[in-house]
């Protein structure tokens, strides 16, 4: 899904096959996925696949992305506001989590998952601290305006700096544009990122709905440059 994939598994007992696992699971997840690949499953749903038909990951996705939905008051869809079926929104971090537990039912315990800039991350790293995670600068990107120290957490970024104007508000079909950089921090990818693209929809009212949903903190830059925080995000800055 035009995605790069970054592994970095810091146990002594790991092996080359541990993270070829993770590659072919990525290359699995894109191939049934892919909005832009017609011999896609998630093409083949646009077209009218009987539900009876798809897959159980199909199935576990579009549930939670209508669990999704209705935690947010609508601000999360998977249909598009061209009235396509697109779960890509919440497949990254799913895939992410999952990745995560192929990793660690090998016994490993220390490593970090990152798909197109959205992570878990899991133990320490090489050093026996934690993973440092950068937030960058939208606005001059080669800086990084915070940066984070992870175990066991997901982090994800929504924001229109990279790929431009991705994300819809569902209940106006206008992109949101009064934001630029939104980061959630979570237990897992799959919750930092699903709440990352609703609360991002939100526009200046996400980064509150960040900080009233428990186990959830964020950090929201704005088109004027100006970052909010929720009260508890300052704790991951913290070695």
């Amino acid at each position: 899904m035009g995605m790069p994939i970054t592994i970095a598994i810091a146990d002594a007992t790991t092996t080359q096959t541990d993270s070829d696992a993770i590659f072919d699971y990525f290359q699995t997840i894109d191939e049934r996925f892919s909005p832009f690949k017609e011999t896609s499953e998630t093409k083949a749903v646009d077209r009218g696949a009987a539900r009876e038909s798809w897959s159980d990951d199909m199935k576990e996705i579009v549930r939670l992305a209508e669990k999704t939905k209705s935690e947010t008051e609508g601000y999360f869809d998977i249909t598009t506001p061209g009235g396509r079926f697109n779960p890509v929104g919440i497949v990254k971090g799913w895939a992410i989590k999952n990745a995560a537990q192929i990793l660690r039912s090998k016994g490993l315990r220390n490593f970090y998952v990152e798909a197109g800039g959205d992570i878990e991350a899991s133990g320490k790293n090489a050093d026996g601290g934690k993973w440092s995670v950068g937030i960058k600068n939208p606005f001059k990107q080669d800086e990084v305006v915070k940066t984070l120290f992870a175990t066991d957490i997901g982090i994800a970024t929504s924001g229109t700096y990279i790929r431009g104007d991705h994300i819809y508000d569902p209940h106006t079909g206008l992109p949101a544009s009064d934001i630029i950089s939104l980061t959630v921090i979570a237990s897992d990818a799959c919750e930092a990122d699903r709440f990352a693209t609703a609360a991002f929809a939100m526009e200046e009212q996400g980064i509150d709905f960040i900080e009233r949903w428990s186990g959830l903190e964020g950090y929201m830059i704005d088109k004027n440059g100006i970052a909010t925080m929720t009260s508890g995000f300052s704790k991951y800055t913290i070695k």
